[in-house]
Order: C-alpha cells, then structure tokens, then sequence
C-alpha cells in the first residue's frame, strides 16, 4: 500500500459529552475511546483532554485490539461531568486491494488468520444472534462465486436502500431483531446489520467508531456542533486487512472519515461510559464539530 501526501487532509475534531446528575453524586470512574487511531491512512497530530470538574491525572492505554483507551476518575462530589476530547489528525488516501476472490475462499482463508481477527466471525454483545441477518446477506452474495469486497459493496447499497434513518427511532441498547423488523435507526444499527450480515456467512466484520466531516447545503454555512460521532463497518480482506464501507451514507471512507477504535460491537468501543456513586439517571448531551484544516 502507499500513501500520497499531496491529497492528504486535516482535520481538527472536538467531542464534548455532558453528564447532568439529578442529584450531586460523590465518585465516579469512567472510560472513554476519545482518542483517533494511527493506522495506514491516519496520522494522530494532536490530543487533548478537558475535564469539568479538573482532574489530578489520566491513562491512556492500549487494549488488545489496539484502541488506545482513556481512563480518569472524579474523586470528589460533582453535580456534572463534562468531557471534552480535541484532536488533529491527517489523512491520506490509501490503495485499495488490487483484485478480488470468490467469498467462500475468503473465508476458508479466515481459518489461518490470528485469533485477533478470526474472533470477528463470531457473536458478540449487540449482535447475539447473527443469522437474523441471513437473508440480507443471501440477497448480497447469491452465489458461491461473488466476490468478497463486489458482495459488501453491495451489501451496503442494499442497507442504504432498505433502511430509513431515523435518529430517534432507537436506542444504543436497541435488539437487532427490532431494527431488522422496522428496517430503521441510526449509523450505529446499519454498522451492526451489516457485521451480523456477514457474520452470518463467516466473515469477519468490524465495528467502527470514528468521526465524519458533514457538510452543509451549498450556500450555508457549517454551524458548530452540527457533527456527531459516527459509526461504520469493516471487512476483513485476505492479503490486505481491514476495508472500509459505510452503508448510512452508501459509501467507501476515504478522506472524510475519523477512525477512533475497532471492535466487535457498539458496547466495546463506546466512546464514553462509567459508574458513579449516586442516585438517578443522568441527562446526556453530545457535541461533535469536525473542522477540515484548509
């Protein structure tokens, strides 16, 4: 793979979340995946953290599957937590792969891989029961002869034509079978689709928690905030690694997506969770403003 730096973009990302507790609560831990990956394609230029009320320190640390993950804890009596997270990337287009292989090869090939990629082809937390997704997956690759990248691509446009974004129609802790049978949702619920889809047919399929420049009607200006984060899925492909689609938007990333972690689901690379010592269900509010660096 190479890289051309004369294409590359910037990007100066900023991710507020806003916890407001009913009543003042005394400790809390959290663990955030705030912080965007170095990956071919990605460079990391710049991160920061803000915390409010102030925090003595932080960890950073790596988890297995190579999210750099952030650890803080509030030590004292606090009737909010706001957490903001700053970072300047660069991105740089990537070669995609040179050919394709039939489907079913790809996946006799999945047997040799590590166990780091071959736990891809299984159930996990938010996909439970991944043969909900079958059929789409039958109508994606109808034959033993499709190929693997030419079956998810179409498997993304069937997502993207199929399903209605609606932002309020779910949940993050929505079953799968319920978007399966309203055939609506939000990023997160196409991500999962299309991992359970392919997973069906045992290939290894990733979550992915990131960031995407959006951008306004021609005439308009960008308002502040207007961003959020977003999520998308990766294909496992023999002889390359992980390949990129984003079914909301019925797209391949390149050049306007922000990888922040990879995991088997939603529930492990959750950009911001944690436990506290006190009474009530907090108010939450997000804010994402992704600003391409001219």
């Amino acid at each position: 793979m190479s890289t051309d730096f004369s294409q590359a973009r910037r990007y100066r990302v900023r991710h507020t979340t806003k916890y407001l507790y009913p009543q003042e609560v005394s400790y809390g831990q959290n663990v955030g995946y705030l912080v965007p990956l170095n990956q071919p394609g990605q460079e990391r230029l710049a991160w920061r953290l803000q915390v409010d009320p102030p925090i003595p320190d932080y960890q950073i640390y790596t988890d297995y599957l190579g999210n750099e993950v952030l650890y803080f804890a509030v030590e004292r009596p606090h009737p909010y937590l706001a957490v903001t997270a700053e970072s300047e990337v660069r991105l740089t287009p990537v070669a995609a792969p040179i050919q394709d292989m039939p489907w079913v090869k790809a996946r006799q090939q999945l047997a040799t891989q590590a166990p780091h990629v071959r736990q891809f082809c299984f159930s996990s937390p938010h996909i439970p029961h991944p043969d909900l997704c079958h059929t789409l997956a039958q109508a994606a690759f109808p034959s033993t002869h499709t190929g693997l990248i030419a079956g998810c691509q179409h498997l993304m446009q069937l997502i993207y034509q199929d399903f209605c974004y609606q932002p309020h129609a779910t949940q993050v802790d929505t079953p799968l079978d319920e978007v399966m049978r309203n055939r609506q949702g939000v990023c997160q619920d196409f991500a999962h689709v299309a991992i359970a889809a392919l997973r069906s047919l045992g290939l290894a399929a990733a979550y992915v928690s990131g960031y995407l420049e959006t951008l306004p009607p021609q005439g308009q200006e960008k308002l502040v905030g207007a961003d959020a984060s977003h999520a998308w899925f990766s294909l496992w492909v023999p002889h390359y690694g992980w390949l990129d689609f984003d079914p909301t938007n019925n797209i391949q990333p390149q050049g306007q997506h922000i990888w922040v972690a990879r995991g088997r689901d939603f529930s492990e690379v959750t950009p911001l969770k944690g436990v506290y010592l006190g009474l009530g269900v907090p108010e939450l509010q997000v804010a994402v403003d992704v600003q391409r660096i001219e």
